[in-house]
């Protein structure tokens, strides 16, 4: 399986509430993350996706772009807590170690109803 692969699958099962699993597939030892939300560690991110997927059991998780350099792969997605929500544009860049997710960054812009850019964000 590839980086790209692992990091697809570890977001997919996160956003569709199997974070656990996620997690136990493809995170490695001293995993960290910088979501300035939550505290930096593992367990802390599992259960707060676990949360998110709880409180928002339609989330919508779509995949646009996947671009791998080296131990770095940085996924561009469109996130809908509900089918009726506009979302977000994320980007998530995870840091690979052989073929575990040792560490990750998310960042996220609110997609706004009136845009001036016609091509859209996605």
């Amino acid at each position: 399986m590839t980086k790209k692969e692992i990091a697809e699958n570890f977001l997919k099962l996160a956003a569709s509430g199997h974070s656990h699993e996620a997690f136990r597939l493809y995170v490695g030892k001293n995993f960290k993350h910088h979501n300035a939300h939550f505290k930096g560690d593992a367990d802390t991110l599992m259960l707060a996706m676990e949360e998110s997927s709880r409180k928002n059991p339609n989330k919508i998780f779509k995949i646009h772009h996947i671009l791998e350099d080296e131990n770095l792969v940085a996924v561009h997605s469109h996130l809908k807590q509900t089918p009726a929500d506009i979302g977000f544009a994320v980007v998530h860049i995870l840091k690979f170690k052989s073929d575990k997710i040792v560490e990750l960054w998310d960042l996220g812009q609110p997609i706004p109803k009136d845009t001036i850019n016609e091509n859209g964000m996605f």
